[in-house]
């Protein structure tokens, strides 16, 4: 993976890169749509394509379940198999693994859990992740790791750094080993953990630096800490890791969360929030967010979005988008899924050009002030 740093802010950390990879590059700040089994959901691939997507993420203890790693092999790996042919990130599973609380094991050798499926047993080791990575064939593979609830006790962050690390270790000594089955390239991200204690952090951090992978990813946040506690933390972190590498911020978040990493270095980013809120009937605009079910929309043929111009908000009108809800029509939940994609899209383009002409943070101030005035104003 080629990885160059284009442009600097002139009064941040924040930056515009450009990735590399066997399926095309990107380039970065990028947010990811979260494509947890080999799907984005209500959305289809050429769509994905047409609103700007550059890179999907999918899930390997999802995959691996279901459809399996022998269909996808069988398959010739995931990109073959769900017709995507640009780059493919996937996570380890260590939070899924980590979700399932009762049904879960943890042990120096690795992480033993129950199907949410079938209630069947299964291990996920170190090195088993990144082979069934192999099989699946994404273009950057995440290690496995420890995620942590929040508040955790100190001793036993420092224990799940430590596990975290190991684990780290093993993973890139299988991956060196192996290689790739459908005849391109592959990398590996290393997981920086750590909580909410900075010397923790560093300490992970500086660990998985000297293993040399090709990027890094802050893990364990946005699960439950304060907004302030988050961006603090990622500041602090950001220090540790290498400037020569993509900086991944795992599982966040809001438009607020992304513009805030971004100041503070951060490259990549995935999150469920905008296809979720898609599905639940909440638009993501300029002005706020539209809860689209409300009855003061029943009448409102104003436009979605005048600044984000995506397919849904220049065809179609609230007044639509609510009666399609209210109608329980499969379309609702595809045209809102659409439009959100779209706006995080949009935001981290605007960020990349703002980034480029060196006045990101007035552009931060400028969009937060409009996002969250909550301006939404009906026009009939």
């Amino acid at each position: 993976m080629f990885f160059k740093v284009l442009s600097h802010d002139s009064g941040s950390k924040a930056r515009v890169s450009e990735i590399t990879t066997d399926h095309g590059n990107f380039q970065t700040p990028i947010f990811m749509p979260v494509g947890t089994q080999a799907t984005v959901k209500a959305i289809e691939q050429r769509e994905l394509e047409e609103i700007g997507a550059k890179i999907i993420l999918g899930n390997t203890y999802h995959l691996y379940l279901r459809p399996s790693t022998e269909v996808l092999n069988k398959a010739g790996g995931l990109h073959k198999f769900m017709n995507w042919n640009k780059p493919i990130l996937t996570d380890s599973g260590g939070f899924q693994v980590f979700s399932l609380s009762a049904l879960r094991k943890i042990t120096d050798e690795g992480a033993e859990f129950k199907s949410h499926l079938d209630g069947s047993s299964h291990m996920f080791t170190p090195e088993k992740v990144v082979n069934i990575q192999r099989l699946i064939g994404s273009d950057i593979m995440m290690v496995l790791d420890e995620c942590l609830e929040n508040p955790a006790e100190y001793e036993k962050v420092k224990k799940s750094v430590q596990l975290t690390s190991d684990w780290a270790k093993r993973s890139r000594e299988e991956f060196l080993k192996t290689e790739g089955l459908y005849g391109f390239r592959q990398n590996q991200f290393g997981i920086i953990q750590g909580s909410t204690y900075k010397d923790l952090r560093q300490r992970s951090a500086e660990e998985l630096t000297e293993m040399d992978f090709e990027g890094y990813a802050i893990g364990g946040l946005a699960v439950g800490e304060a907004n302030e506690v988050m961006y603090d933390i990622v500041e602090h972190t950001t220090q540790f890791m290498p400037a020569d590498k993509p900086r991944y911020l795992m599982g966040v978040g809001t438009p607020e969360d992304l513009l805030n990493a971004i100041e503070r270095g951060v490259d990549m980013f995935d999150c469920v929030m905008p296809t979720r809120n898609a599905r639940n009937g909440t638009i993501f605009t300029s002005t706020g967010k539209l809860r689209i079910r409300n009855l003061e929309n029943k009448f409102n043929f104003g436009c979605i979005d005048e600044d984000v111009k995506s397919y849904t908000s220049e065809n179609f009108t609230p007044a639509y988008l609510r009666h399609l809800f209210i109608s329980d029509e499969m379309l609702a939940a595809q045209l809102a899924t659409i439009h959100n994609l779209r706006f995080y899209l949009s935001l981290v383009e605007r960020s990349r050009e703002a980034i480029a002409a060196g006045i990101f943070f007035d552009f931060k101030n400028s969009f937060l002030e409009k996002y969250n005035s909550d301006s939404w104003k009906i026009k009939k």
